[in-house]
C-alpha cells in the first residue's frame, strides 16, 4: 500500500492554484496521474449540482440550484447561462436519444429538454401524491430512469418552495417511460441523493446524505444488487464518507467510484476501499461527471465553482449519460 500527500503545482483559467492529490493505493496513479491538473473552469454559482456531459453539443450543462438557472460550459465558448429560471433544477442525465433530463425541485417532477427546446414533464408524482423534490438520476441501459426523491426542495424556500410532503417518506424511484410504470425501489433511505449504476450495471450505489441535517445521521453510500433489471436486493453500506458525506457520486469502466466529499472526490474501489482523493479548494463539493472528448475528463461541482481534472479512466456508459 502506498500512503502519502502529492502536492503540485497546476493552472486553472483563473490563475495559478495548487492542484491536491492524496493517494492511498498506488492504483489510484493508474487512474488520475500524478501530473494530473485541477482547473477551476467557472465560478460564481451558490451551489452548484448535476453536471453532465453533452457529447453531440461538446458541452457540460449543470445547475445552480439556489439561484434557479443552469449552466453551460465548453472549452471554445467558456460559460454561460443555459436556462434560467430553471425551477430550482438539481440533477441532469441524458436519455438514450440524446435529451436532457432535469431533476426539478420547484415542479417536484423530472423533465426532459426536447429537441425544439421546449421542456416537458416525464413524471411528477405517486399513486396521485407529489414527489418530494427529485434530486439525482440515471438512466439504464433499457432506458428506464431511476431516481431518488429526499425532501430538500420542500424544507425551505432556499432551493424550491416549503411545502409538506405528500407522499410521507423518501424513496428511490424506478421509472419505465416506455410503458409508463413506476415503482419504488427502495423505501428505507434517511436522504436518498446520488446514484449510479456499476458498469454491468449488476449493482446500484445510492448516497444517504441524512447527516446533511442530522449531525448523527447517515453520511454513507449504500450498494444494492439488481434484480432483473427492475428490483433491488441486498441492501448493505458500501462505504462510510468523512469528512462530510458523499452526494453525487460517478463509475468508472473498472468499477471504481468516484464520490463527492467535503474536502473533494473520494476514489474508493469496487470493494469500498479508499485509493485516493482528489481535493478541491471549496468548503463542499456536491458532484461529478465524466465527459470531454473521449469520457475521460472528470468534472466537478463544488458549491462556488466548476472544476476539471484529466483522468487516466473513463465513465461507465452508466454512470456518464454522455
Amino acid at each position: 500500500m502506498l500512503r502519502g500527500l502529492v502536492v503540485h503545482d497546476g493552472f486553472s483559467l483563473f490563475g495559478p492554484m495548487i492542484t491536491r492529490l492524496e493517494a492511498y493505493d498506488s492504483l489510484f496513479w493508474s487512474l488520475v496521474p500524478r501530473g494530473a491538473v485541477l482547473e477551476r473552469l467557472f465560478s460564481g454559482t451558490a451551489w452548484a449540482e448535476g453536471p453532465v456531459y453533452v457529447r453531440d453539443g461538446g458541452y457540460l450543462v449543470w445547475s445552480d440550484v439556489p439561484n434557479n438557472r443552469m449552466y453551460r460550459w465548453s472549452r471554445s465558448a467558456g460559460g454561460s447561462v443555459h436556462r434560467a429560471p430553471s425551477n430550482y433544477s438539481n440533477g441532469n442525465a441524458l436519455d438514450h436519444c440524446g435529451r436532457l433530463l432535469t431533476c426539478e425541485h420547484l415542479t417536484r417532477r423530472i423533465s426532459r429538454t426536447e429537441p425544439d427546446g421546449s421542456v416537458v414533464t416525464v413524471v411528477d408524482g405517486y399513486e396521485g401524491k407529489r414527489f418530494n423534490s427529485p434530486n439525482d438520476l440515471v438512466v439504464k441501459s433499457d432506458g428506464s430512469i431511476w431516481f431518488t426523491d429526499p425532501p430538500y426542495g420542500i424544507l425551505s424556500d432556499y432551493e424550491g418552495r416549503r411545502s409538506a410532503s405528500e407522499l410521507g417518506g423518501n424513496f428511490v424511484f424506478r421509472f419505465d417511460p416506455s410503458v409508463g410504470e413506476l415503482s419504488i425501489v427502495s423505501d428505507d433511505f434517511d436522504k436518498p441523493n446520488g446514484i449510479a449504476f456499476s458498469p454491468d450495471e449488476s449493482v446500484l450505489y445510492v448516497a444517504d446524505t441524512g447527516g446533511s441535517h442530522t449531525p448523527d445521521g447517515p453520511h454513507h453510500i449504500r450498494a444494492f444488487d439488481v434484480v432483473g433489471g427492475s428490483s433491488l436486493s441486498n441492501g448493505r453500506v458500501f462505504a462510510e464518507i468523512s469528512p462530510g458525506f458523499a452526494d453525487g457520486l460517478r463509475v468508472d469502466i473498472g468499477g471504481n467510484v468516484f464520490t463527492s466529499a467535503f474536502d473533494g472526490i473520494h476514489v474508493l474501489t469496487a470493494a469500498g476501499e479508499m485509493l485516493g482523493k482528489v481535493l478541491v479548494p471549496e468548503r463542499a463539493t456536491s458532484n461529478c461527471a465524466f465527459g470531454g472528448e473521449d469520457g475521460s475528463t472528470l468534472f466537478i461541482t463544488a458549491s462556488t465553482a466548476l472544476y476539471a481534472i484529466e483522468t487516466a479512466t473513463k465513465g461507465a456508459t452508466g454512470a456518464t449519460a454522455v
